[in-house]
């Protein structure tokens, strides 16, 4: 058995505990009734803590990641904030970084035992209820605080004494959790968040004294009966997100202060309920039920840099009413998952009912990221779009870690935003899946795109020198044209790529461009060919003042 808090125990631990909330994923999203009946705590939680030992996997087979506890530890906590779904991934998120605090309180000092353990909890449990703005009795918090006290009143510095005085604390605060939540005691549950911490404990017992695995869940609290209602048994009314909250707006952080921080928490009170705020220093998650999804997203702009922007409806949501596919991880049959840069052209791709998964320009997509973005669409047949062709590979390695997962993936390998934009146009969900791809595939196939660049150096391309400021004109990663300013750039590219004909122009704005330039492309375009249709969308797009797609 282990006696000593090592990489090799928090590795396992994690992985355990990961493994245990993969076998009991459907039945904790079924009664998951607060503080939004929408049943997918048990999946919020599975992505968090997956994305948290993906990114300790990650740093081992990138030789980036010390044989040490402290940066194991970091390691987690840094994926789970990353990674954090939901209000309870938040909260998971606080669970181990508090463990990491401690470990890395007592670096360099003696064998790290069961002392070290019951610090990590209550650290945990004072992070976790400073993340939430208004939190009441007979929750995952209520949960975690018995389990941290426990821990604490454990005399002994053996892990597995005090990892069974937590584990059999939580088990007992979890019971009372029912009686203490209206919403619990009228389905007759427990917690789901509560019972996901649970297990997360009760996995460390096993590693540390070889008792298996919980093989019935405690589900229905002891003190109260639970109504003989059939299904509806596992459904409540949802009455602490307030019917006029009707989205879920998550986004990580960066570039803000502490005071800034605190300054965005009671803008998001003021904008709606469950909020929460977490994170290391660096970067933030941010999480909150409100109604005015715009203000939301502001208010993380004037804090700072918001991105991953996740936006869930929640008349869009399963619920637990609602019969899912294998076992309640698929709420519907189909999604499209769409790739995209820019928060504009997000909000494009959704309205035109894409899931989306937003990533900065250039920067790195992991491929646990998008497994678990996948697995978020909670569809059982899923197309992604990369939009991008250097993201068409991990696109692919995702898409092969989800179908061994039993989801069903398919890559179009669109190779810009414009294609990706096709294909959605073309998708129909009453069509089979296979013949609904080769659709998808043939719409991003007859779209030819390009961009506007500004050189920022003196360079040679393949048509002539350009100098520091001139726009550059790209197609398929050349440069096809040189033109000194955005406006006839603009026109030159768009006439360069009708040569081959063309139906209809579609003009993505980027980033900070001003609209005259989509204007006076727009009516060139009607002037000089009538019979092409031209359509200019914002798209948001820091990389490219320009796109232009020809159909």
């Amino acid at each position: 058995m282990h006696l000593t808090l090592d990489a090799a125990l928090l590795t396992a631990w994690a992985d355990a505990a990961t493994q245990a909330l993969e076998r009991h994923c459907a039945e904790i999203d079924r009664i998951n009734v607060f503080p939004v009946a929408d049943g997918d705590t048990g999946t919020n939680l599975l992505l968090t803590m997956r994305s948290a030992t993906d990114a300790v996997r990650r740093g081992v087979r990138e030789e980036s990641l010390p044989d040490d506890v402290a940066a194991v530890a970091v390691a987690l906590a840094r994926g789970a904030l990353l990674g954090a779904r939901g209000n309870s991934g938040v909260i998971a998120s606080q669970i181990l970084r508090g463990v990491a605090e401690a470990i890395g309180a007592c670096a360099g000092g003696p064998r790290l035992g069961g002392a070290v353990l019951a610090d990590g909890l209550a650290r945990a449990s004072r992070l976790a209820t400073a993340a939430v703005t208004h939190p009441r009795e007979g929750t995952v918090l209520t949960v975690l605080t018995a389990a941290s006290v426990a821990a604490a009143a454990v005399a002994s510095d053996v892990i597995s004494e005090v990892a069974i005085a937590a584990t059999d604390a939580a088990a007992a605060a979890l019971a009372r959790t029912t009686a203490q939540l209206p919403e619990l005691a009228r389905a007759g549950v427990v917690d789901a968040g509560g019972l996901g911490l649970y297990l997360v404990l009760d996995a460390l017992v096993g590693l540390t004294t070889g008792r298996p695995p919980v093989a019935r869940l405690p589900t229905t609290g002891a003190a109260v009966r639970p109504p003989a209602r059939g299904r509806d048994a596992l459904t409540a009314e949802r009455e602490s997100g307030s019917p006029a909250f009707d989205y879920e707006v998550m986004y990580l952080l960066d570039g803000t202060t502490d005071a800034a921080v605190e300054r965005l928490r009671s803008e998001l009170d003021a904008l709606g309920d469950c909020v929460a705020v977490v994170g290391d220093g660096d970067m933030w998650n941010v999480h909150v039920h409100c109604a005015d999804v715009g203000a939301a997203v502001e208010a993380g702009m004037a804090a700072g840099r918001p991105h991953r922007i996740t936006v869930i409806r929640f008349a869009d949501q399963p619920g637990a009413d609602v019969t899912a596919e294998a076992g309640g991880r698929f709420a519907r049959s189909r999604a499209v998952l769409m790739i995209v840069t820019g928060a504009e052209v997000a909000e494009l791709a959704r309205s035109a009912g894409a899931s989306v998964l937003e990533v900065g320009p250039g920067g790195p997509l992991d491929e646990a990221e998008l497994v678990a973005a996948l697995a978020g669409t909670r569809a059982r047949h899923v197309v992604l779009l990369p939009d991008d062709s250097e993201l068409t590979a991990v696109a692919e390695r995702a898409a092969q870690v989800a179908r061994r997962d039993g989801q069903d993936v398919l890559v179009v390998p669109t190779a810009s935003v414009l294609q990706g934009l096709s294909a959605l146009a073309v998708h129909d969900p009453e069509r089979r899946p296979g013949e609904d791809v080769v659709a998808m595939a043939e719409a991003a196939a007859g779209t030819r795109t390009a961009g506007l660049m500004v050189a920022e150096s003196e360079a040679l391309t393949w048509v002539g020198r350009c100098d520091p400021g001139d726009v550059l004109g790209i197609s398929d990663g050349e440069v096809v044209l040189i033109a000194p300013d955005l406006p006839v750039g603009a026109l030159w590219l768009a006439h360069r790529m009708l040569l081959a004909g063309g139906e209809l122009v579609t003009a993505l704005l980027g980033e900070g461009v001003d609209a005259s330039l989509g204007e006076g492309l727009a009516a060139d375009l009607r002037r000089t060919h009538p019979e092409v249709d031209v359509i200019v969308h914002r798209g948001g797009q820091s990389d490219f003042p320009l796109v232009l797609g020809v159909e």
